[in-house]
């Protein structure tokens, strides 16, 4: 299969070229399955090849969320809630988390060439994007803080804070 990521450049070649969002959304013409949500934590095993999300969700059986078990990618838009300036704000979050302490090898990834993350924070990126859910449950307070676009670096702060002292005591 060509490469789904190459075939979604623009046709006029002076163009600037598509970044990917590696959180994106299912339901938009370009989208693509990057990973599915099969480790024991949860974590996003991705795909070797791409392919187009049109040809999986029929495949999803009725009643589960697609987002609770498939990772999605999609063009990286300007009019994304979590769009600061150029910059990718929902990274910026994510990157304030601190990261595993034994940060697992960088997986295999075939959005990494035209990753609005990548492009963004380089290798810290790719080491906390398996982690990352596009399905927030209710009970994930640190998970909805940082997907949500009103949350303030301030707030993430605090709240880590707040999560090592509780784990101190």
């Amino acid at each position: 299969m060509e490469n789904a990521a190459e075939v979604a450049e623009p046709a006029n070649a002076e163009a600037e070229p598509v970044s990917w969002c590696p959180s994106g959304a299912m339901d938009r013409p370009e989208s693509l399955v990057l990973g599915v949500r099969s480790q024991d934590d949860g974590s996003v095993a991705y795909l070797d090849e791409p392919v187009p999300a049109s040809e999986v969700l029929g495949m999803v059986p009725e009643g589960i969320e697609p987002r609770r078990i498939l990772r999605f990618a999609s063009h990286c838009e300007s009019s994304c809630a979590n769009r600061v300036g150029t910059e990718c704000g929902l990274i910026n979050r994510i990157s304030a988390v601190p990261a595993p302490p034994h940060a697992a090898a960088v997986p295999r990834c075939h959005l990494r060439p035209r990753c609005k993350w990548w492009q963004q924070t380089g290798v810290e990126a790719c080491h906390r994007c398996p982690a990352v859910s596009t399905l927030m449950l209710a009970d994930d307070h640190l998970g909805n803080l940082v997907a949500d676009p009103a949350t303030t670096q301030e707030q993430l702060d605090s709240w880590i804070a707040s999560a090592e002292h509780t784990a101190q005591a």
